[in-house]
């Protein structure tokens, strides 16, 4: 596939800047000057394409370098829409990225066997009970996976040692006004395992719904 764009991120007067960037239809970046305080080393950058989303037949591919001491974000202004296919066209969007420090691990290392990646956002009063519910009981769960008995009554990391990793693990956060949402966040081995959590967590709010909203 013919390349649409390209970015390289280098540190110039000790600061991370986008040193060479090219885009052609129908992808587009925008680097603004003025995205975060000047005091913060991150350059942010917007990708955009023509037509307002992923149109029919649109091919994108392009590839980031990011060099040593550099920091980037690479997001888009909204969510991105992918329209729907005309004459059987398909949409095609490939991103590759460089990171110049050798050293740097894989992705997949950095997972250590997770495979499965999952976040579940809980917003607004009616759903409070069940976010209670939800983060008393992924926090007892950690801990009973985490954690085991030591002498004495205490407890112990499991940090190695022969134990066994936890096929799943989540951890639960309050935002906004009052704490009124709950962003639940999942790693896990095997998507089954997810599925069982979710049919598990999510099954209280039936009653609102009519159905359970994961099964």
């Amino acid at each position: 596939m013919e390349s649409t764009g390209r970015l390289v991120v280098g540190r110039v007067g000790g600061k991370s800047t986008v040193t060479r960037c090219f885009s052609k239809y129908p992808l587009k970046f925008i680097v603004p000057t003025k995205a975060g305080p000047s005091s913060i080393d991150a350059v942010w950058i917007y990708t955009l394409t023509y037509g307002g989303g992923i149109v029919s037949g649109d091919c994108i591919s392009f590839d980031v370098t990011l060099e040593d001491a550099c920091t980037a974000v690479l997001t888009t202004q909204a969510s991105t829409k992918v329209y729907k296919s005309v004459a059987s066209k398909c949409s095609v969007q490939l991103m590759e990225v460089l990171l110049e420090n050798r050293n740097v691990t894989s992705i997949a290392e950095r997972m250590q066997d997770y495979q499965v990646t999952a976040m579940v956002v809980l917003l607004g009063p009616k759903l409070k009970d069940i976010q209670n519910q939800i983060q008393e009981d992924v926090k007892k769960m950690m801990s009973a996976q985490l954690h085991v008995p030591s002498t004495g009554g205490r407890t112990k990391s499991i940090n190695g040692g022969g134990y066994t990793k936890p096929s799943l693990i989540a951890s639960c956060n309050s935002f906004g006004p009052k704490g009124i949402g709950v962003v639940v966040r999942i790693a896990a081995t095997t998507t089954e395992s997810v599925y069982r959590f979710l049919h598990s967590q999510l099954a209280g709010m039936e009653p609102m719904i009519g159905l359970r909203p994961y099964h």
